[in-house]
């Protein structure tokens, strides 16, 4: 059926087989059966995979038996998709906002060496030429939407629109014509057609962020626009068809909220096709320089025109930024250090231009055991005590979220503070 479209092909019997002819050769398309989908997208990453039977992890999927014309809408589909990854690969070099750095293949925009960071860099540069459904999740200030436009920059579909909208941010009563539109005479106040963000991000992606807050009764008809590709606007007779890239994200523990049932479970899974984790800013404290040094020339070209003097921070300042746990991570980081930058008037940052609270949480250093006391029962109560005592500090005495910073139970907390006499 293949080579009766002009198509030169190679074919082979055995996964081992395909696998071996996927790494040896340049394919643009590999049509492979669905069980075998996984091994040749890792053998061959810059290929069009499509599979026989439905598949989440390809890029497309054909249903068994193969008829014709589903075979020419395949086809087709993936013959646009191998031409704008060529386009894209050509195109990329000039493109100003994200490009590949020539010492480790980091991404500009999101910085760091951890061992974390370069996971989430990898994922990022593996997933964003598939049009997979991503789902970021992470704790707020960890850089989520950077990853999207990451994955949108360094897409085939990097020419098109990245649409963001915040889902906890629209008023429940519009959200449903923000998201799919309306027409003239839907309700009160629709003088006219609206394109909702669906059709704005046409041939682009959908970044929907704090997807966690979107209403139960709206899930339903995200589920059907994610498994249709369409929309139908709000008073409107017909649906129309959108070609969107969705990329979510939330701060949320959806599969807590799956199991209280303020989820679709069936919504979840559709769009938690490839997960993307990102480690907040304490468990990367080595990436801290880096930050500072990236976020320091950042705001010395933005306040240039005003004579900005600022190239670097001391040793001490440095010390107390690394020491400090961040609970806002990387957006905290950043505002702590513009503030510092507006108040300095040398050339670096000192320890005290930075708050308050980041310099009392350097004063109270790791603890370490008594030369003459090698009690690891007493050493751990002495940190566990300290760790708490910061934790209420930092909440201004409120215990559920200072739980939550512990990461232990309210009610292990609470057991917690009267054994310590906190």
């Amino acid at each position: 059926m293949l080579a009766a479209r002009g198509m030169a092909v190679d074919a082979a019997a055995a996964a081992d087989a395909a696998v071996r002819a996927a790494r040896e050769g340049r394919y643009d398309l590999v049509l492979c059966d669905r069980a075998w989908v996984g091994a040749l997208v890792a053998a061959a990453p810059d290929a069009t995979v499509v599979a026989l039977g439905e598949s989440r992890d390809a890029y497309d999927w054909l249903a068994r038996p193969v008829h014709p014309d589903s075979l020419d809408q395949v086809l087709r589909r993936a013959g646009e998709r191998v031409a704008l990854l060529r386009e894209n690969a050509a195109l990329r070099g000039a493109r100003p906002r994200l490009r590949a750095e020539p010492d480790d293949g980091a991404i500009a925009g999101l910085v760091g060496r951890s061992p974390a960071m370069r996971r989430v860099i990898r994922e990022v540069r593996q997933v964003a030429p598939y049009k997979a459904n991503v789902l970021i999740t992470g704790e707020s200030g960890t850089g989520k939407e950077l990853v999207a436009r990451a994955l949108h920059d360094l897409s085939p579909r990097a020419r098109g629109p990245f649409v963001a909208v915040n889902c906890g941010a629209i008023p429940p009563g519009l959200i449903e014509s923000e998201l799919f539109g309306h027409r003239r005479g839907a309700f009160t106040d629709a003088v006219r057609d609206k394109r909702g963000m669906f059709e704005e991000a046409d041939g682009g992606t959908l970044f929907l962020d704090e997807i966690g807050e979107l209403p139960v009764e709206l899930q339903v008809k995200l589920l059907r626009a994610l498994q249709e590709e369409e929309v139908r606007p709000v008073g409107a007779s017909v649906a129309v068809r959108v070609d969107v890239r969705v990329v979510a994200a939330t701060v949320r523990d959806l599969d807590a909220d799956v199991a209280a049932g303020r989820f679709r479970e069936d919504l979840y899974y559709r769009l938690k096709v490839v997960p993307i984790e990102l480690p907040p800013l304490r468990e990367r404290r080595e990436d801290i320089p880096a930050l500072v040094d990236h976020f320091v020339r950042r705001y010395a070209d933005k306040h240039a025109t005003a004579g900005m003097p600022v190239r670097g921070v001391t040793r001490e300042a440095m010390a107390v930024l690394v020491d400090y746990p961040w609970p806002g991570n990387v957006r905290e980081l950043e505002n702590a250090i513009e503030r510092a930058m507006v108040l300095c008037d040398g050339p670096e940052i000192t320890a005290e231009l930075l708050e308050e609270r980041l310099r009392r949480s350097a004063r109270h250093p790791a603890v370490t055991a008594d030369p003459d006391d090698l009690s690891i029962k007493k050493a751990s109560r002495a940190l566990e005590r300290r760790l708490i005592a910061q934790a209420l500090e930092r909440t201004g005495g409120n215990r559920t979220n200072a739980a939550k910073l512990l990461e232990i139970s309210h009610r292990a907390l609470l057991y917690k503070i009267k054994e310590y006499g906190l």
